[in-house]
């Protein structure tokens, strides 16, 4: 495998087949053909972030895109400064010890476990992309400590298979954070996005975070719509669908969007020294956390002081109560209510309760003579 300092900018990888060996382990069976004609996202964004992963096909997309859309730099780089601020925040802050990264793309710095690993040495990364090139530089530079970082090759149309082979590295009872950084934008209406990230969201426990950046086409409309044409005109077989504001805010329905909320690219928490782009760039990014769920059915802890019982549900008619009530009069059992909760539990002694001839209160519960006024 050629290093990419070897390459100088513009020359991009020789044509040969040298990826074969590199994917060829007996792990994914036979390699198939890679059509290096043809340009790849994956390909094309190494491109304009400066790297030497790419091809003739990838290079001549990506300057045809470049010359009517003036925010792609700016924005590739901000997008990668998004990652870095919100793995550390995650890191750092959150305690997230689990990472899910779809659409990884080609390795570059700043990456996901080295970001995370830098904070959490015990940190566990799994990284997935569809491009066995990128699975070729994904083996041979994304690695940290064994066991802490794999590889999967696999379609985010097939969150299935994603969240099955990650289950191998991930523990999906404890919390993990998603990151669904500009590959949304790859996925067609058709097949349903906001499908897939629900999905993947029910997947994992609450505490986890959802973490996604995409192009919108709200801030500078004809631009995007031009750089749509000429990217999908050149690139296969994935096309880029930019969304509305609308559709990036509806990825997080449900959960709790962290500060300072869905932002356009460069806005959020920028670390010091990164510079904030002079002028918005049409693409939004976002944090988001799986709230915690109150389930109804569960049986609740003791209340203090109430001593050894069972919570069940209170009965729903008067009628009831104080049906329960007269035949529970003279076995030493008493009932408290809380809230619509009731605890039913282990009486003291009969003299210490209810003696015989006790009365029953307007709402029906019992109570010893000379009690109520």
């Amino acid at each position: 495998m050629a290093a990419s300092g070897d390459l100088d900018r513009g020359q991009g990888m020789t044509e040969g087949k040298w990826w074969q060996s590199a994917v060829a382990d007996g792990e994914h069976g036979p390699v198939p053909e890679i059509d290096v004609s043809v340009a790849h996202p994956a390909r094309v964004y190494d491109y304009w972030l400066g790297g030497k992963n790419n091809f003739a096909a990838d290079r001549e997309a990506a300057e045809a895109t470049l010359k009517i859309n003036p925010y792609i730099l700016p924005g590739v780089r901000a997008n990668r400064a998004f990652l870095a601020s919100a793995v550390r925040y995650l890191a750092q802050e959150a305690g997230i010890r689990q990472f899910l990264d779809i659409g990884t793309g080609l390795p570059t710095e700043n990456n996901t476990h080295e970001v995370a690993q830098s904070v959490a040495p015990e940190s566990r990364v799994v990284y997935v992309d569809n491009d066995l090139i990128v699975l070729a530089h994904a083996r041979a530079l994304l690695t940290g400590a064994p066991g802490t970082t794999a590889y999967i090759h696999a379609d985010l149309r097939d969150p299935g298979e994603i969240l099955s082979e990650a289950a191998s590295t991930l523990d999906f009872s404890e919390p993990v954070a998603i990151m669904l950084l500009m590959i949304l934008m790859h996925v067609p209406d058709e097949a349903d996005p906001q499908g897939i990230v629900t999905r993947l969201v029910s997947a994992v426990p609450s505490g986890s975070y959802l973490v996604i950046s995409e192009t919108v086409d709200e801030v500078d409309a004809k631009v995007i719509a031009e750089s749509q044409q000429q990217y999908n005109e050149r690139v296969g077989p994935s096309r880029w669908s930019p969304r509305t504001k609308a559709g990036f805010t509806r990825y997080f329905d449900g959960l709790e969007i962290i500060e300072p909320g869905l932002v356009t690219m460069g806005l959020w928490r920028p670390a010091a020294g990164v510079p904030v782009p002079d002028r918005p760039i049409p693409a939004y990014c976002g944090v988001a956390r799986k709230p915690l769920q109150i389930v109804a059915d569960l049986r609740l802890p003791q209340a203090p002081g109430m001593g050894h019982g069972t919570w069940r549900a209170a009965p729903g008619r008067r009628r009831q109560r104080q049906a329960r009530c007269r035949q529970r009069r003279g076995r030493g059992g008493r009932r408290a209510r809380l809230g619509r909760l009731v605890v039913r539990q282990q009486a003291p002694a009969r003299h210490e309760s209810y003696p015989r001839g006790g009365r029953r209160t307007r709402r029906g519960r019992c109570a010893a003579p000379g009690s109520l006024t």
